[in-house]
């Protein structure tokens, strides 16, 4: 994307944009979450044990997969699910960027 604006890139989860206390993660096809919401899921899925069950046909929207593993919903949109294993490689990657400030939530 050429001239590329932090309004152009928007977390799938909760519809927000990009901004330097916002810092994202990309998925596949560039699909976004943002540290807000990764927080939310890493706080209901990783630490409290929640989150819904897969959905027939409905994949992960940051790997594309249907896998049968909890998942996080998005606030917005209940058909936008991120699955525990994504929630886990994203917190681990975002939490190594020391310029996102990012830091994974703990029990």
């Amino acid at each position: 994307m050429l001239n590329a604006e932090p309004q152009d890139f928007i977390c799938d989860f909760c519809h927000s944009s990009w901004a330097e206390d916002r810092p994202m993660i990309e998925g596949h096809r560039g699909s976004l979450i943002c540290g807000p919401c990764l927080s939310m899921a890493c706080r209901e899925v990783l630490i409290g044990g929640g989150g819904v069950d897969a959905r027939n046909g409905v994949g992960c929207t940051l790997c594309l997969q249907t896998n049968p593993v909890r998942h996080w919903a998005s606030p917005v949109d209940e058909l936008v699910v991120a699955c525990r294993e994504c929630i886990e490689r994203s917190a681990r990657l975002l939490s190594r960027d020391t310029e996102s400030g990012w830091i994974a939530p703990t029990a």
